[in-house]
Formats: structure tokens, sequence, C-alpha cells
């Protein structure tokens, strides 16, 4: 007679823990105005900017989809932010894959170190800036900008709240026009 065997589940993880881990909201230390926050999807690499109307609902603004290489250096910026981002936490972020450990900085330090002594700083850090150039034209329509901080690394500037109204009138204009 065969054995009958049953199987005991895998302790599986919370889902909504889980789905915690991969949307990360950014309120950027009250730059923004009241109500609205910008919410990172690292998933799916979008980020959203949200704002919620006078009965509390959030309304989508604008949203923008980035690649796993502009993620590897859009998370530390975010995540630093009022800060400055120094140019090895780009550079460990960027080569890890947006997970970089502390090790992995100290190494990047050391590295970017011996580059500019042997003068292939600008070499080295080329792919990294090519990443950041992407990310900053993406980062304008949510009127961030990426700045560079000549020796020590970059920062995300605030510029003021999406202009929606603004952008409507656009948009209202160029379907009149059409008909």
């Amino acid at each position: 007679m065969q054995k009958v065997y049953l199987r005991k589940p895998k302790a599986t993880a919370d889902y909504t823990s889980q789905q915690q881990n991969k949307i990360l909201h950014f309120s950027l230390q009250d730059s923004l105005p009241a109500g609205h926050i910008m919410v990172l999807n690292t998933h799916f690499g979008t980020l959203s900017y949200l704002a919620c109307d006078e009965m509390n609902i959030p309304r989508l603004l604008k949203q923008e989809q980035f690649t796993n290489t502009e993620m590897s250096v859009l998370m530390p910026l975010l995540e630093l932010f009022p800060y400055y981002c120094p140019y090895e936490v780009l550079y460990a972020h960027f080569y890890a894959g947006g997970k970089a450990s502390e090790a992995d900085i100290v190494k990047a330090r050391e590295h970017l170190e011996d580059a500019m002594a042997e003068g292939i700083w600008d070499q080295e850090m080329r792919p990294v800036r090519c990443a950041l150039s992407r990310t900053r034209l993406k980062m304008r329509s949510f009127n961030v900008d990426i700045s560079s901080i000549l020796a020590t690394g970059y920062i995300l500037l605030v510029t003021g709240e999406p202009d929606e109204e603004e952008e409507y009138e656009e948009s209202r204009k160029a379907v009149a026009g059409r008909r």
C-alpha cells in the first residue's frame, strides 16, 4: 500500500509587508505643499506625485517610469534628501544595483580615491553621470532638479510644485486645436 504524505505549507511572509517594502513614500522634508507626496514603486520603477484634494482623496498629478539604472541613482538621492549624496554613495549604489551596503560604499570611496590619483576619475564616474542625466530629465517634470556640487556629490533641489492647472490648459488647447 502506498503511503500518503501531507505537505506542510511553507511559511510565507505577509503579502502586505512585502508590498510595503516595494512602495516608498517621500514628503521631501516639507518641501512639497501640504497634502502632496511622492510615491516610489521600486518593483515597477514608477515615481508618482500625489496630492490630496479637499475631501482627502488622493489624485495622481504626475508619473514617470525609471529604468533599473536610473533607479539605482535616484534611490540614494531621495533617501538622503535634503542632504547631498556623495559621489561614493552614488557609485556604490550604481554598481550594486541600487542596494549598496556600508562596506560597498567604503570600497567605492577607496576606488574613487585611487581613480583620482591615477587621473581616471572622470572615466569611472561617466556611467553614473550618464544615468544621472537621464534621471534629471525625468525628475524635471516633478519640478525637482538634480544639481551637482563641485568635488562633493549631487543634491535634489525642489523648484516648486508641478503646475497641474497650466498643463491642463495646455492639453485642453491642444485638443481644441485638433477639432
